[in-house]
């Protein structure tokens, strides 16, 4: 089975044999105890990579904005939403919501919106908390977050990003053309250079990066807080020595290949998105991003796409894209070839030919 469902962008796997060995996986001791063995260095290392003051590990981001809003939230405080922030951060701030902090949504990536929506909020004695993807895979676009830091900071508030479809993928910008996404894979705050203490980021090294943990960047004065008394580092485990152990593993092949990584992955995104255009298909990503979207009329049209690639044993995912419709995921990694890509553009060529509604699969006749 071809497979395009997965979100392990650099193809970074971590085989057991390539972790060296370990005395125990986990301390047996809360993280607001001990750090584990190697965490400190990889947290360090994540937050020269962003260009963040400062790092500190968490087993994922659930973990993360967890303790995240419950420090940076009090009683004058309310927190706007991008409406297409990734469920996890929502998920997050659940927690403070019960406890009665105000919550509301802002369109997505509308800056004129949010800063009506702030305005209010500080007129009637609340600071406000932004909170944003880096990075929207469905729409393709980097979230404007200099003005979004600049609306939060205007009215006494702060940024929160969660970064985790960036990191190691956007990096800071290249001269030319070279590398439309950047270089390092540092994310959105390398590409925009962008720090502030009225900024955290979260991320999962999940995606890029292949390792099940997740860092939070931020000032030393934000972190220190969270390290001693954030409820999580006190009532869980950190993230396990064989998941450091891959992160190690991860940001030193970034740092000696990852570019390279990115140029492979590139090259089959651009050729993928090349392929699509030549079938009609509507791409709904402006950017050589590795998750690209098909859009769909319907969720009938969508079983029909995937039902039609599975019978060619190809394997694609049918999501929601941020404005509520419906589009097909094509995920690509570096370890996809010319020869993978080449036979999905047929297969969805056949599709497209197949199929008397062509504008019901989200493709056109060209």
């Amino acid at each position: 089975m071809l497979d395009f469902t997965s979100a392990l962008y650099l193809g970074f796997t971590h085989p057991s044999d390539s972790l060296g060995s370990w005395r125990a996986l986990t301390l047996g001791r809360p993280a607001a105890l001990q750090d584990p063995p190697c965490g400190r260095r990889i947290a360090d290392g994540l937050a020269r990579l962003t260009g963040a003051p400062g790092g500190l590990l968490f087993p994922s981001t659930l973990h993360l904005f967890r303790d995240l809003f419950t420090a940076v939230v009090d009683k004058q405080t309310t927190l706007l939403i991008d409406a297409g922030a990734y469920p996890i951060v929502r998920w997050g701030t659940e927690h403070v919501q019960l406890r009665g902090t105000p919550i509301a949504t802002y369109p997505h990536h509308d800056t004129a919106a949010l800063a009506q929506q702030a305005r209010r909020a500080f007129r009637a004695g609340l600071r406000p908390i932004v909170i944003t993807d880096g990075l929207c895979p469905a729409c393709g676009r980097l979230a404007p977050l200099p003005e979004l830091a600049r609306i939060a900071a205007e009215y006494g508030g702060s940024l929160v990003v969660d970064d985790t479809q960036a990191l190691g993928i956007v990096g800071a910008p290249a001269i030319g053309n070279v590398a439309p996404l950047g270089l390092g894979g540092g994310g959105t705050l390398a590409w925009y250079g962008l720090h502030g203490p009225h900024v955290c980021v979260g991320s999962s090294l999940a995606k890029g990066f292949g390792a099940p943990l997740a860092v939070l960047l931020g000032t030393e004065t934000t972190l220190d807080g969270i390290a001693s008394d954030g409820e999580t580092r006190i009532h869980s485990s950190p993230p396990s020595v064989a998941a450091i152990a891959a992160a190690t593993r991860a940001l030193d092949d970034n740092a000696t290949s990852g570019d390279l990584l990115r140029a492979r992955l590139l090259r089959r995104v651009s050729q993928l998105r090349q392929g699509l255009a030549r079938i009609g298909a509507r791409m709904l990503a402006s950017l050589p991003l590795p998750v690209q979207m098909i859009a769909l009329a319907s969720k009938q049209a969508a079983r029909a796409v995937l039902a039609a690639l599975e019978a060619r044993d190809i394997r694609a995912i049918v999501t929601k894209t941020c404005a509520g419709g419906v589009a097909l995921a094509i995920i690509l990694t570096a370890r996809h070839a010319a020869a993978d890509i080449d036979r999905l553009i047929d297969a969805l060529a056949s599709v497209l030919r197949s199929n008397p509604h062509h504008d019901r699969i989200g493709v056109t006749a060209s």
